[in-house]
Parts: C-alpha cells; structure tokens; sequence
C-alpha cells in the first residue's frame, strides 16, 4: 500500500476539506438520486437520509472507517412492490425492519463471530441474487428509455435522449481519467440533461418556480401513515438484506486493501453493520431508501488515496444541506425520464455483471452439480418473477423468494465447502496457490 496523503485521522485544511468533500458527494450523486427517482420517493430526501447515515455510521465505527453509504439498489423492486400494495408508508416500515435486521446480525456476529454468515451466504448463493438483481429490472430500464414517461406509447425522441445518456456514461466509464472516471453516472446525466434541454423535453419551470430553501416531503410514522406491521411487508423486504450483508462485508474487505487495515476486526464487522443498520432505519424514519456502502467512494479513496474520515464527514453534511435547497431539489426532479432510463440500461447490467463477476473470482466450479442446481434455481425463480402466495397478506415474490431458496438449497444440499476461519485466510491461500503453479 501507497502512502496516504490524508490519513485516517488526519484534518484537511479548509479548502481541501470543501473540495475533497464535494468530490465524494459528486462520486455518489447519480446512483443515490436514481434510486427514489425509480421508486418514487423524494430525491431530497435520499440526499439528507444518505447524510444522516453516514455520519451516524461514521460514529458507531467509531470514526475508524471512512465510508460513505447511498442508496441501495437492491431495494429497487421490492420498494415498488411495497408502494403498490400500501402505499409509502409500507416501503417505509419494510426499510426499517430491513435496517433492524441488521443490528440482530450485528450482535450475533459480536457474541458468536462472523463465520456463520459466511457459510449461509457463501458466493453461489450470493452472486446469482445480485444477477437476478440486475436483470429483473431489465424490462424498467428499457420502458423508461423508450416510452413517453407516464404511458407505453413508443417515442423516438425520447428513445435518443436515453442513448446519448448512455453513449455518454459509456464513454466517460471507458476513456474518464481520475475522478471522471469515478462520475461516469452523473456525467451520463449531464449530458443527457442537456440534451434533453436541446430538443425540448425538459420542463424547466418548476426550477425557475422553486425557493432556494425549501421544507423536504418528508414521510414520518404516525403523522403521515399508521405503522402496522404484517407478514406481507417482511416478507418482501427482509430477505433482500441477504443480499446487502453479503455487499456490505464485501465493501469491508475491498476497504480494508485500499486503507492498509483490517476493519473485521477492528472496529469489527458487527459494527460497521451496526452502522449500517441504523443508517437504512433512519432513512426509513424520514421517508429515504435503504442505504448500502458505496464502492464509488471506495473507488475515490483507491484512487486519491485520501483515507481521512472527516472528507466522508464532510460529503455527509454537505448532503445534507443540499437536501433542503429546493433549487437543486427542483433542477434533480425535471431531470427527464428517458435520461435516468439511458443510465439504468448500464447500471442495472452492470448489477448483473458484478454477479457473475463474483462468481468468477471465487472460481465457482459449474462443473459441479450442486453449484449448477442452486444458481439455476435462483436465477429462474428470480428473474421469472415466481411467488408463493397464501393471501393477500402473505406472499414472498420475485428476488426475496429467489434468495431464501438459495439459502435453503445452500444448507440442505451435500458438499457445502468449508469457511476460512480467518477472512483473509482464502486469498492467502489462493496467493500460495498461484506461486506454487509458478514454481
């Protein structure tokens, strides 16, 4: 590892403190705003939900681990599927019983370790979920791109704003030096938006309209919905925290290389999934989506090498405040549909490419039988949007079905492979493997 310029601890002087800070809010910017523009909710909301949980995870490791958390994607179909079937408020209390079952999984992880987790979400399970990810929302990417926003009439105008977007993340993702290459989403958007603005399908008016602060809708329990917790709503978004705790320690382990430390074990993965629990429940709380470590800002880290927690502070609070601007809130809202749709098509593809890359990487033999079964299995159950339903207020759908029966087929099949004790143990091994192929 290189040396820092800002270690963890350090205190950047004002100017860089402002400007380091604006780079990983600009790094997170466009995949956390997509999210409540898919789903429906406030983008205002999502900007101060993503500050408020980061500065409360940035206290509960203790100032230790310089992470920044946006919105989750993998909450994306089981949000709307919420809204559908009880409006907000129900996507609301699933977010924070979704958070709340990560402080279960951070105490258990405290008293009896973490090698049970990793044997019930081992890769084959993990990495189908995050293609099914990616491909179930496949058909809303392409509908957004393509369709006049609100309806299923086809539009060519439309359609080439959603290409230019693309070709323009395309772009930036492939030829961006430095930071550009961290912002390939929110430079696709920009271009887009201009665009957009050149050939007439932006409504710049509510812009022109907005104050420059502004009160957030937020959705808070018992004043804008009743809580009332059912079956129906845990069972939609509880299970998609299998798949975010599997994100979740993957992001501690690549953390952990960039920075030169072992966040397993100090502060220790119970807390940095504390934090991120208490995040994703004060997001549900205001009326935000789940929230999730993000590996842009990881990316910013690697390439600045600026670890300091205070940068990550910083993008919290700065967030925060952009949050209650309604200028800014206004300028993300007309940003038009077939934009965000022209960068979901990458993105969500992208999702599902990092499921199979997963796989690659922990050299899943598919020669295998029982690798071949449960990844199958997954993948249609998903993807194909099976359900069970015992009445209207019991059903498990779609990706949240996908991943308990991978996790069921992972602890019943025979020839589960053991867990390294220590996590780091397996590449360890794997690095004395491929020596000794050279030798």
């Amino acid at each position: 590892m290189n040396k820092p310029i800002l270690d963890i601890k350090d205190v950047p002087s004002p100017f860089q403190w402002l400007t380091l800070s604006l780079q990983h809010l600009f790094a997170m910017f466009g995949a956390t705003i997509l999210v409540p523009y898919l789903v429906g909710l406030s983008p205002a909301i999502a900007l101060i939900s993503s500050g408020l949980g980061t500065i409360a995870f940035l206290i509960i490791t203790k100032f230790q681990v310089p992470a920044y958390l946006g919105s989750s994607f993998a909450f994306i179909a089981p949000i709307i599927a919420a809204k559908a079937g009880g409006g907000p408020g129900a996507a609301m209390i699933g977010t924070f019983l979704a958070g709340f079952v990560y402080g279960i999984v951070a105490l258990i992880i405290k008293k009896a370790g973490y090698r049970w987790i990793m044997r019930l979400l081992p890769p084959i399970v993990v990495g189908p979920v995050i293609i099914v990810i990616g491909l179930a929302l496949a058909g809303t990417a392409v509908n957004m791109a393509m369709n006049v926003p609100g309806t299923e009439n086809y539009s060519l105008i439309h359609f080439s704003a959603a290409l230019v977007t693309l070709a323009a993340t395309i772009g930036f993702s492939i030829y961006g030096k430095g930071m550009l290459s961290m912002v390939p989403i929110l430079g696709g958007i920009i271009v887009g938006y201009l665009y957009s603005l050149a050939i007439g399908i932006v409504d710049f008016g509510p812009v022109k309209e907005a104050s420059i602060f502004e009160m957030p809708d937020f959705i808070i329990p018992f004043v804008d919905y009743n809580v009332k917790i059912n079956l129906d709503i845990i069972l939609l978004m509880v299970p998609v925290a299998i798949v975010t705790l599997s994100e979740h320690i993957g992001h501690q382990l690549v953390l952990s290389k960039v920075v030169g430390r072992d966040y397993i074990k100090e502060p220790g993965l119970h807390r940095s999934i504390l934090g991120d629990g208490m995040a994703t429940m004060i997001s549900g709380l205001i009326g935000g989506p789940p929230k999730t470590t993000y590996g842009e800002n990881i990316g910013v880290l690697a390439i600045t090498k600026v670890y300091s927690v205070y940068v990550l502070l910083g993008a919290a609070v700065v967030a925060t405040i952009f949050g209650f601007i309604g200028k800014i809130t206004a300028l993300i809202s007309s940003i038009p549909t077939p934009v965000m749709g022209g960068v979901s098509i990458l993105l969500f593809g992208i999702i599902a490419s990092s499921g199979m890359r997963m796989l690659v990487d922990s050299k899943i033999d598919f020669g295998n039988t029982r690798n071949l079964v449960i990844s199958s299995v997954i993948l249609v159950v998903g993807i194909g949007g099976a359900f069970i339903k015992v009445s209207e207020q019991f059903q498990i759908q779609g990706m949240a079905l996908a991943a308990i029966i991978g996790v069921v087929l992972n602890i019943i099949l025979p020839g589960r492979p053991e867990v390294a004790e220590n996590m780091f143990e397996a590449e360890t091994e794997k690095k004395t493997e491929e020596k000794n192929d050279v030798a």
